[in-house]
């Protein structure tokens, strides 16, 4: 096996991924005085912030596939939601604990793309052994916030029950019904687990993918609504679509009273489950012993009055604000300082080759990834195992950062954007553009004109990788079954 720490001792593995979260929305960063996040502030101070983490896509499903393969989806063809669809070609990142001994866990929101009940997609069925989860691609893309049930489809209507998510959670392959606050049930089951596991002798990977903060937020519990003196709101139903896009059309930024303040109270919620799960981490005594890892999926939606500065754009672009994720870890026995951050350009496919490498597994388990190994960088600030280039690719779209450099294309004549600025609030920046984004975060000034060579360069690099990337799985292999 490979070296982890100065002991041969396997760390327990908590992967906590929540949906949506806007980069500025954490209270420790001080930029708004009404983001409440102490838990994450704590994961701040008792680790490492990677300043400049990216996710592999600006939306859901494709950036998921990347994260749980470590590779770059666009191996598999995989670029925006209608070829979104979970990469087979390639173990997961949990087949390959189970591989090295662990005992594994997946708590949440599922969504790789059109998903069903056991297709590989489906976490039983790519390396998963305990599971309690919702199919988001069979709803919408989202899981609802309190109602998961068959008696709930059956009041909302076909095609409200899945617009609305309501469909029943699943553990395995089993519908089960979960009528309650979700990230409350999602919390304490992932306490039950640790707490369950914490005494065996099998070290433990947890992933736990909240639904929170995604939109529609103002579904809270009654007394969280009362003790926040926030109005009550109804779930669509019925079997009308257009009635359906009117009053989804209400739902989101900006005709959504109170909508940032719904956001805020899910993102407490959420913020408050993970503090209760790392008390649980220290009560079990296995602190030290525990690698703990956050992030998010894309960046912040418009649509739930996310926040993404100083960053410019939101979910579904390529600007900064769509891709670049608050990025946390937490190791306290493997060397990783307390309260620090690194510079260095990282990425969701990064936590594959990270982790199984400090879980021990040989160097053949991650061969395959397109991620890097980041303890280095953790560890002692070693920019080197950074990486020194990052592209993106959603055919419509496309993106590549190299150093401080990064140049973007997004097609004017498209029609996902229009579709983008017509349902979801986006607003991308059209055309080539070229930035500094080490010195200008915001990405305000295009330098185009001003480094041509630059232009032409990182465009025809981007190419090169789109040739050799797009449907070629890295060193294909067979999955486990």
């Amino acid at each position: 096996m490979g070296d982890t720490t100065s002991t041969t001792k396997q760390p327990n593995i908590v992967l906590i991924l929540s949906d949506d979260h806007g980069y500025a929305d954490r209270s420790i960063l001080g930029i708004h005085h009404d983001v409440r996040t102490p838990s994450l502030d704590r994961l701040a101070r008792e680790g490492v912030s990677c300043a400049e983490g990216y996710v592999t896509a600006p939306i859901c499903s494709p950036s998921r596939a990347g994260l749980i393969v470590g590779q770059h989806q666009s191996r598999w063809g995989s670029r925006w939601f209608g070829d979104s669809r979970f990469p087979e070609h390639t173990p997961s990142l949990a087949e390959q604990l189970t591989k090295v001994g662990y005992r594994t866990a997946y708590l949440g929101k599922v969504h790789y793309g059109p998903e069903d009940i056991g297709d590989p997609g489906a976490p039983p069925h790519h390396g998963f052994q305990e599971t309690f989860y919702g199919l988001a691609g069979k709803q919408t893309g989202r899981l609802n916030y309190l109602r998961h049930s068959q008696a709930a489809v059956d009041e909302y209507g076909q095609l409200a029950s899945t617009a609305s998510a309501v469909q029943p959670m699943l553990e395995g392959d089993t519908e089960v019904d979960c009528e309650g606050f979700l990230t409350d049930e999602l919390g304490s089951r992932a306490r039950d687990f640790v707490s369950r596991r914490s005494g065996q002798d099998e070290p433990f990977f947890l992933m736990l993918a909240f639904n929170a903060v995604h939109n529609f937020c103002w579904q809270l519990p009654p007394e969280e609504l009362e003790r926040r003196s926030l109005p009550t709101h109804a779930d669509f139903k019925g079997d009308d679509r257009e009635s359906y896009l009117d009053w989804y059309d209400g739902q989101v930024a900006p005709n959504l009273d109170h909508g940032r303040a719904y956001y805020l109270a899910q993102l407490e919620l959420m913020d408050r489950q993970i503090g209760a799960l790392l008390d649980t981490i220290d009560d079990e005594g296995v602190a030290e012993d525990t690698i703990v890892v956050y992030l998010t999926d894309n960046g912040g939606s418009n649509c739930n009055y996310a926040d993404n500065s100083p960053l410019s754009g939101t979910k579904y672009t390529l600007q900064e604000g769509g891709i670049r994720v608050p990025y946390l870890w937490r190791w306290p026995g493997g060397g990783v300082p307390a309260g620090v951050t690194r510079d260095g350009v990282v990425s969701s496919m990064d936590l594959f080759p990270t982790l199984l490498t400090a879980a021990g597994a040989e160097p053949t388990a991650y061969d395959s990834s397109d991620g890097r190994d980041l303890m280095p960088l953790l560890r002692d600030g070693d920019r080197a195992s950074a990486h020194e280039r990052l592209h993106w690719d959603n055919g419509f779209q496309w993106a590549v950062r190299e150093g401080s450099w990064k140049l973007c294309w997004t097609d004017p004549d498209s029609s996902e954007v229009a579709g983008l600025r017509a349902v979801e609030r986006a607003e991308p920046v059209l055309g080539l553009r070229l930035y500094d984004v080490a010195q200008d975060p915001g990405e305000t000034t295009d330098l185009t004109s001003q480094h041509p060579e630059m232009v032409e360069r990182l465009r025809a690099t981007h190419e090169q990788w789109r040739q050799e990337t797009l449907g070629s799985p890295s060193q294909p292999t067979v999955r486990s079954t």
